[in-house]
């Protein structure tokens, strides 16, 4: 089940950064590993830092988008270092544990995967990048030196999500879903649902696009929230279908 948890680190920009997240990924059992734009790889110093995970490093994929790297996931996790303007679900790294054994082992989540995003050594994640997640994850370190190398923030995330497998906790945590029998919508539904979403509420006047506010990511944050399945995801879009004709049928 470990193969389902994909690390994705967005813009690295200092290849050994890379090499160090291959190492730390295959202490804990995991292999895919994808990179969104980063600065230098392949690199020696990417090499050098992996340490005998050289297999981690030669199976890691380049994606141009976020988007794309995420297409197939049906969670999503972004670490987050502080507070943002919009409150997002927040989990520390032994909830998000919790929560991906659950998943992992549950009748909904049969072959679901699950993403953990990293982003740039400097500034972490921007907020459209975060509103593409699910859930936030933070570590709750020293707040007087609270910033860590994002290898190392990998090690104690992926640590988490192992040990919650290994121990198999899903009888101590609430449960993901009872029975559940439909397979949980992936990340390339949902930012389908989500376009459909925003150009039906431009349609019927309820978004302004030169004044969109904060809109579109509370709706993300709502609907994300819930973690939808596929038949759900259908359900919302054809409601919009019906709609966005309703709406072209009175403008007539």
């Amino acid at each position: 089940m470990l193969d389902r948890i994909r690390i994705v680190l967005v813009n690295t920009s200092h290849p050994g950064n890379i090499g160090a997240t291959a190492r730390a990924m295959k202490n804990m059992g995991l292999s895919d590993l994808c990179l969104v734009e980063p600065k230098l790889f392949p690199h020696r110093d990417a090499d050098a830092r992996a340490s005998g995970a050289d297999d981690i490093l030669a199976g890691a994929r380049i994606f141009a988008s976020l988007e794309e790297a995420l297409a197939d996931c049906q969670l999503v996790v972004g670490t987050s270092a502080r507070e943002r303007h919009i409150p997002w679900p927040l989990v520390n790294p032994r909830e998000l544990g919790a929560v991906s054994a659950q998943l992992l082992t549950s009748e909904a989540g049969a072959g679901s995967r699950i993403a953990v995003l990293f982003g740039r050594e400097a500034s972490g994640l921007t907020n459209d990048e975060l509103h593409l997640c699910h859930q936030h994850v933070h570590i709750p370190t020293n707040p007087d030196f609270s910033s860590l190398n994002v290898a190392a923030a990998v090690q104690v995330i992926s640590y988490e999500m192992r040990m919650a497998l290994v121990e198999d906790q899903a009888d101590e945590v609430p449960q993901w879903g009872t029975r559940w029998d439909i397979e949980l919508a992936d990340n390339a539904e949902l930012e389908q649902m989500f376009t459909h979403l925003e150009e039906t509420l431009v349609e019927i006047d309820f978004l302004d696009p030169s004044n969109p506010r904060q809109l579109m990511p509370r709706l993300r944050r709502l609907i994300q929230r819930a973690v939808p399945d596929k038949v759900e995801v259908n359900i919302l879009r054809g409601i919009l279908r019906k709609v966005g004709l309703y709406a072209g049928t009175k403008s007539r």
